[in-house]
């Protein structure tokens, strides 16, 4: 049914819970690629300290963040690959939800699969999630996944 899926990932073991639910909806015998993706942000200090971090320094710290992103994903990978689905690693650079849903748009993305906490709080009925805004700005379907143990307080 869906010929390519998204994965974000944010180095977490939240996010992995996902990976039993990606594999069944991969391995059901038709071609499907999963694209794991993560989003490394820019990189800022709070109040003054990012003044007196240079350039090239800030640069290297993101440039870092990249090459560890991308070292965490190819070990997903190969979990994946050796249980024959056909996956790949992505590293974007940018703010989390829109370079998301910009890279879905663009690359054929037909499902994102992604986890969520399963909680509220003040601060995410303020701020919301990561997940809850890619299902409210993505053009395509997301399968949102709670984390094992998730209890609802309404």
């Amino acid at each position: 049914m869906y010929q390519h899926i998204m994965v974000p990932m944010d180095g977490s073991k939240l996010a992995e819970c996902v990976l039993p639910h990606v594999e069944k909806v991969a391995g059901g015998g038709n071609p499907v690629k999963v694209t794991l993706v993560r989003v490394v942000p820019p990189f800022h200090l709070h109040d003054y300290a990012e003044a007196k971090l240079q350039p090239k320094e800030q640069k290297q710290l993101e440039e870092r963040a990249k090459e560890n992103a991308s070292k965490y994903l190819d070990k997903i990978v190969k979990r994946l690959t050796r249980k024959g689905i056909e996956a790949e690693a992505v590293v974007l650079f940018g703010n989390v939800v829109p370079t998301l849903v910009d890279y879905t748009g663009k690359n054929g993305v037909e499902l994102i699969v992604i986890s969520t906490h399963g909680r509220s709080s003040i601060s995410q009925l303020i701020f919301g999630s990561v997940a809850e805004n890619i299902l409210r700005y993505s053009c395509v379907p997301v399968l949102m996944v709670r984390a094992p143990g998730c209890v609802i307080n309404l």
